[in-house]
């Protein structure tokens, strides 16, 4: 049901007041005009510097001595006697003022006589409960991809009347634009894509990047939420094959209506346990990039508080951001660290239980798309009901790089750092490299550039390998560890690369 829908809905129940929490103001009010319009109803305006005023003509006069809150209610109580709609803009910062809100309280018991509705509209703040128990809260919804796909025509449109704009956009990249605009405002998604073609004067395929750039300035601070840069392209991430076609398989239930009418679910997610320092966080930023979608991590280290309740709330909040910045993929980095204590008894009072709990409600009952990506160094220190099929898609192992991996790693990071990988020889540090991650092999090149600028030489392969002899990996020295964790997922996990 659309918005209008609902405002009408409210309306015929005779609901005598509404109050909607938003900063898209000019947005409901269009609503109402329309609403208004179409049911033969009156409409007043209230704001504090023009007082009230006829909401369906645009030079209307205001009433005389109606600015100050208390005098605007005081003649709406006493001079309207019929179905009126009457939006109030800000009312909620005066009702402090006693005065206020004991005529705001008649006002309402007169409106819902007459059958008036008086709409509230503010950007935030909460009523007095004597109000809010009188009051029906309306959350406005966020535009859905129909809405966004007008905005952003309508918004190019009129860029162009200004300025000459470049239009080279195929059907599939409109539709990733218009995804990722998803969980914006109307007026944030217009900013945004007034930013990303104003850069250039451009409208094409690689404005993706700047529509998630602009989208994470408009969102600000996230919270528990934070965002991840990932890679712009596959071919920036050595290994991980196997993950990378499961991915890129699944893209489309995310991207196409079809996709759900051919009967295909929208995917949930993945559970990825790995060797520590293995690329877990490589893989999480690979699947982010084979989505084409924009990467949260939730820091778990900021979810527990002193205070009771407070870490229930933070968790859902968080879960209720990632619902309104969605499609968006959702990664729990080490989540084993957040709940693993509620598979046991603990002495935190049960608080890891809630917890635990809660998201294992949010995994089952949310409809928003969030690919949720959770990450484990030690899978067998959580509880069992988070392993359970229909949790996860999948639950993949990202094991140390093959040969072939460890190539393809080599490549990308002397390529970054100005070299041509072709001058190297990438099977003798591919061999070389054996047990290395994909980090070390990276911290090898990179501790390999400082020797040769130090000699002031131009960097080697000798450089490179003469760097990886000098510095034992991980599985060397937790090679038991590594044993047992390769053991446990070998008939448990698919392998990522």
């Amino acid at each position: 049901m659309t918005d209008r829908a609902r405002l009408e809905q409210i309306m015929l129940a005779r609901h005598p007041c509404v109050a909607i929490a938003t900063v898209e103001e000019e947005h409901v009010l269009t609503l109402l005009r329309e609403i208004a319009v179409e049911a033969q109803r009156d409409m007043l305006e209230w704001t504090i510097t023009d007082g009230l005023r006829e909401g369906l003509l645009a030079q209307a006069r205001s009433v005389p001595d109606t600015e100050p809150p208390a005098g605007a209610l005081y003649h709406l109580t006493n001079n309207v006697n019929g179905p009126v709609i009457c939006a109030m803009l800000d009312l909620a910062g005066h009702l402090k003022d006693e005065r206020v809100l004991r005529t705001l309280r008649e006002t309402i018991d007169h409106f819902g006589r007459t059958g008036a509705i008086l709409v509230l509209i503010h950007a935030a703040g909460e009523l007095p409960p004597a109000i809010g128990a009188v009051t029906t809260v309306f959350d406005l919804s966020f535009p859905d991809k129909a809405e966004l796909d007008s905005i952003l025509r309508e918004t190019v449109r009129k860029l162009s009347l200004e300025r000459q704009i470049q239009i080279s956009l195929s059907r599939t990249g409109l539709s990733t634009i218009v995804r990722n605009l998803q969980g914006l405002t109307r007026q944030q998604a217009v900013r945004v894509i007034i930013d990303a073609v104003c850069d250039d004067g451009r409208l094409d395929e690689s404005d993706v990047n700047g529509i998630l750039a602009g989208k994470r300035r408009a969102l600000g601070n996230a919270g528990m939420l934070q965002f991840v840069e990932s890679p712009v392209d596959l071919n920036e991430i050595g290994g991980l094959e196997k993950l990378k076609t499961w991915v890129l398989m699944r893209r489309a239930a995310l991207e196409k209506d079809e996709a759900q009418q051919f009967g295909l679910p929208v995917p949930r997610g993945v559970l990825m346990l790995g060797v520590q320092g293995g690329g877990k966080s490589l893989a999480a930023k690979a699947v982010a990039t084979a989505l084409q979608l924009p990467l949260l991590r939730m820091d778990v280290g900021s979810l527990y508080d002193a205070y009771i309740g407070q870490s229930e709330r933070r968790l859902r909040d968080a879960f209720k951001q990632a619902e309104l910045m969605s499609p968006v993929v959702l990664w729990i980095d080490e989540i084993e660290k957040a709940f693993a204590s509620a598979s046991s008894s603990s002495a935190d009072g049960g608080l890891s239980r809630r917890l635990f709990g809660a998201l294992l409600t949010w995994m089952q009952e949310r409809t928003a798309p969030v690919f949720l990506i959770a990450t484990a160094n030690d899978i067998e220190s959580l509880p069992p009901e988070l392993l359970r099929k229909g949790r996860f898609d999948e639950i993949f192992f990202v094991d140390l790089p093959t040969l072939e991996a460890r190539t393809q790693i080599a490549a990308i990071h002397l390529k970054k750092r100005g070299r041509q990988p072709e001058k190297f020889d990438l099977a003798s540090i591919a061999e070389a490299s054996a047990g290395f991650s994909g980090a070390e092999i990276e911290q090898a090149v990179i501790s390999a550039l400082f020797a040769a600028y130090g000699r002031g030489s131009e960097l080697t392969t000798e450089d490179v390998l003469a760097a990886l002899r000098s510095s034992p990996p991980l599985s060397v020295t937790m090679a038991e560890r590594v044993a047992e964790l390769r053991a446990w997922a070998t008939s448990r996990c698919v392998p990522a690369d």
